[in-house]
């Protein structure tokens, strides 16, 4: 069991007939609980009933909610999501948020440094409340885990760099990576050379690009490690990079085999892709039954 800590945006995913709540930190967070990890959330929300509803679920999931904030002024985060025919998502994320808003203080930093892990986005750094607690806690965070999550307008290379170069383990999709290593003047749209350009660029030791269907690379120790992807009939994708992660930064916590732990991360990735919400219950002999049918 590791001590690890979500730092970021939590919110209500808004679909057109219904709601759930959401919010890739809160996301990682809960899967990471459910794998027997003892986890805390640095978020905050508004004083409002969408608020009151995620603190309550956030509570019964068991995740530590002493440094989940309220806000008297700013409500609750939102986000509009339009999914297509074959269940890819599009945001529409509401601004100002209470998650805009997250302050520094002696809880939070406490936390963050009996910390055996410290995860954090790029979506919670778009207003400078946020990036400035974000920065400070960087800085006594033990080991730092950045899950990029690149929503225009509301980020910029510069940010990205700094929140890149405190990483000691990075996360992208396959769009991502490309997008940043040709900002930061990368010849090349090969995955590979792009991880390597970036480890070297940023001194970053672990680096993992997801590719969707496709699976996802793991560079760990100098070393490569592949998973093409698992077959699922996709319901929809929201959360299935967030379980994704939370899985694969267990396993390797955990000092589980990198190859075993991107396998097992890329089948739980696909079995939430292949289910409503970004948070569906999956039992371990459900993940081991879908990674060896036989």
């Amino acid at each position: 069991m590791k001590n690890i800590v979500c730092f970021g945006e939590v919110l209500w995913d808004v679909f057109t007939t219904h709601k759930k709540i959401g919010g890739a930190p809160l996301n990682v967070a809960l899967r990471l609980q459910s794998l027997n990890n003892k986890v805390s959330i640095i978020s905050r929300i508004g004083e409002d009933e969408d608020g009151e509803k995620i603190k309550d679920y956030i509570l019964e999931h068991g995740i530590d909610i002493e440094n989940l904030q309220v806000d008297q002024k700013l409500k609750t985060g939102q986000v509009q999501v339009v999914l297509n025919e074959k269940g890819a998502a599009t945001y529409n994320i509401k601004l100002p948020r209470a998650w805009d808003n997250i302050k520094l203080n002696e809880s939070n930093k406490k936390v963050t440094e009996n910390a055996d892990a410290f995860i954090y986005g790029s979506l919670a750094a778009r207003n400078s409340i946020t990036r400035i607690t974000l920065y400070e806690l960087l800085k006594i965070a033990k080991y730092k885990i950045f899950d990029v999550n690149l929503r225009a307008p509301y980020y910029t290379i510069d940010v990205l760099n700094i929140l890149m170069q405190e990483a000691d383990f990075i996360k992208f999709n396959d769009e991502e990576i490309i997008e940043i290593g040709m900002a930061l003047h990368s010849k090349t749209n090969d995955l590979e050379k792009n991880i390597s350009f970036i480890a070297s660029h940023t001194n970053t030791k672990t680096i993992c690009v997801t590719k969707g269907a496709d699976g996802a690379i793991l560079y760990f120790n100098n070393t490569f490690y592949y998973n093409n992807g698992y077959p699922i009939q996709v319901v929809d994708t929201v959360g299935a990079g967030d379980s994704f992660l939370a899985t694969l930064i267990s396993k390797l916590l955990n000092k589980d085999n990198p190859q075993e732990a991107i396998d097992y991360a890329c089948a739980v990735g696909a079995l939430v892709a292949g289910s409503e919400g970004a948070n569906p219950k999956i039992k371990e002999e459900d993940i081991n039954t879908f990674i060896s049918p036989s």
